[in-house]
């Protein structure tokens, strides 16, 4: 192997260790408002939570026949805002500004369409690993 070749073999294996350092553990609302049949699988079979994790996916081995490191929901502004757009409770009405949604103390994602882009917060007490 010549010199250049190791430099791109050492610049590699630094960057797959920045990307390993980047992943962060999601935060638990965005694992326990998934609903087990729901879950896509993040994982390979006998992953270790702590290995899950490293990859930014949440873990939950306490369903058999469900994928156990699955890929969290969403991150929004606010936790509460963290749920399954099946979950979502209008707020507002079609073309609602996100001014107008927040003034109702409401949340706001446009992101996915026929769906409330103005919704009703949920409470994070039920959020746990």
């Amino acid at each position: 192997m010549g010199p250049q070749a190791a430099r791109l073999l050492a610049a590699l294996l630094v960057l797959g260790l920045c990307a390993l350092a980047m992943a962060q553990k999601p935060s638990p609302c965005r694992c326990s408002r998934i609903e087990p049949n729901e879950r896509d699988n993040c994982g390979f079979p006998g992953i270790t939570s702590d290995q899950c994790f490293a990859s930014g996916c949440c873990f939950n081995s306490s369903i058999r026949g469900v994928p156990w490191c699955f890929t969290p929901l969403p991150k929004q502004e606010l936790e509460e805002c963290v749920m399954e757009v099946s979950d979502r409770e209008n707020c507002g009405y079609p073309g609602i500004s996100p001014e107008e949604c927040a003034s109702r103390k409401c949340c706001f994602s446009d992101d996915i369409t026929q769906v409330p882009w103005c919704f009703f917060p949920i409470s994070v007490e039920d959020c746990h690993y």
